[in-house]
């Protein structure tokens, strides 16, 4: 038996859709004439990356707080995940467009007391908030672009080290970081006392030792959709005028990637099934976690670009700890920082049992703490009233 529809109610669903919004810019980068805002740079040279690329010149973006002690003592290194950057605490203001990624836990008085702590941030390379990626200029004067060389991990901590001496640091009290933050850690653990630099302690937070088939499986949809874009032109789109830039891969991108930050629990008790306001599923309209992560999306294309997206994501599913080390065991069996090993329990893009893993092998581990909470992955950033505490008694 045929069912007959109600007719779209095409006034609400363009009215709740197209709220007039500023057009989006062909990349959300930090471009070299824009403000700094808070930003301090340090040009480190040239690198040989790990897979055979060559960098001429790599500059390092990054936030400083507090004071570092007479005898270096005091120096906690923090590395932000994917779409984060330098701007770890402090408003957003002239050169960010955003408010500080972690500012319950980083600042006066917090478990990262800045009036204790000398505190550092990067910006990773390969991003695109200062430090060198592929919307930086390149040496014939164009952005990097699509020619932007694969980086590993490996290669994003040699740089942070390299940072490190020209600051003038051979300790670090802590190094701590989450998800791509918590990647970069597990290699400072190995690499810095390589390099002669002292890492006395790290926290790694909802994070692994090495990506697996789970996640490079929710990943390849993302760089799909990027690369997919017509708009995305191979990497090469920073001309492009507003609007004109692959704005729709990258936030169709993070839609996919939203969903592994957050849980089906949350969402369903969020959204449900409930339609967006004045718009009509069963005629074109969209259910309300539609417009959420069409939020998110638009959201994330306004203040990212493209490329390093695909770059960082890349450099992710490169990491594995174990390599050319023995397997994972044998090299986290390396480490001697104390740790501190965190797992969110709902959190569905690193699970808990990758932190168990962690915590079994580094020799000087804490018990895994757990963050208990139903947003999933991103609760380190939003359980601050638990990560605090953990955070604060490991840094005694």
């Amino acid at each position: 038996m045929a069912v007959t529809l109600p007719e779209a109610p095409h006034s609400a669903v363009e009215t709740s859709r197209s709220r007039s919004k500023p057009p989006v810019p062909a990349s959300g980068a930090w471009r070299e004439d824009d403000d700094p805002g808070h930003r301090q740079f340090t040009d480190l040279g040239a690198f040989d990356l790990e897979a055979g690329g060559h960098l001429p010149a790599v500059r390092v973006a990054y936030e400083t707080w507090g004071t570092l002690a007479p005898d270096g003592s005091n120096a906690v290194l923090v590395l932000h995940a994917l779409t984060g950057d330098s701007h770890v605490t402090g408003d957003a203001g002239p050169g960010h467009v955003t408010a500080g990624w972690w500012s319950q836990m980083v600042g006066p008085g917090r478990p990262i007391d800045t009036d204790r702590y000398f505190v550092v941030a990067p910006n990773v390379l390969g991003g695109c908030q200062g430090t060198t990626g592929p919307s930086s200029t390149a040496q014939d004067g164009r952005p990097w672009g699509g020619r932007f060389p694969y980086v590993t991990t490996r290669d994003q901590v040699a740089v942070e080290i390299a940072l490190t001496r020209a600051l003038g640091i051979d300790s670090w009290q802590l190094v701590i970081g989450a998800s791509m933050g918590g990647l970069r850690v597990l290699e400072w653990a190995l690499l810095g006392p390589e390099a002669g630099i002292e890492v006395r302690t790290i926290a790694a937070i909802a994070t692994t030792a090495q990506t697996g088939g789970d996640q490079i499986a929710w990943a390849s949809p993302q760089l799909a959709a990027i690369r997919m874009d017509p708009r995305f032109r191979g990497g090469d789109y920073y001309g492009a005028a507003d609007d004109d830039g692959p704005h729709t891969g990258l936030g169709i991108a993070r839609q996919i990637a939203h969903t592994t930050y957050r849980t089906g629990y949350e969402l369903d008790q969020r959204f449900g099934r409930l339609p967006q306001g004045g718009e009509d599923p069963f005629a074109g309209g969209r259910f309300a976690v539609q417009s959420y992560l069409d939020h998110h999306g638009d959201k994330l294309a306004r203040r990212f670009d493209a490329n390093s997206y695909v770059v960082l994501t890349e450099s992710m599913l490169s990491h594995d700890l174990g390599r050319d080390r023995g397997g994972v065991e044998a090299a986290l069996s390396q480490v001697t920082s104390r740790a501190l090993v965190v797992a969110v329990d709902s959190d569905r893009l690193f699970p808990p049992g990758q932190s168990a893993r962690l915590a079994q092998w580094l020799p000087r581990a804490e018990p895994l703490r757990i963050v208990t909470s139903d947003v999933g992955h991103d609760g380190f950033l939003v359980e601050a009233d638990q990560m605090g505490p953990m955070v604060s008694e490991f840094l005694g």
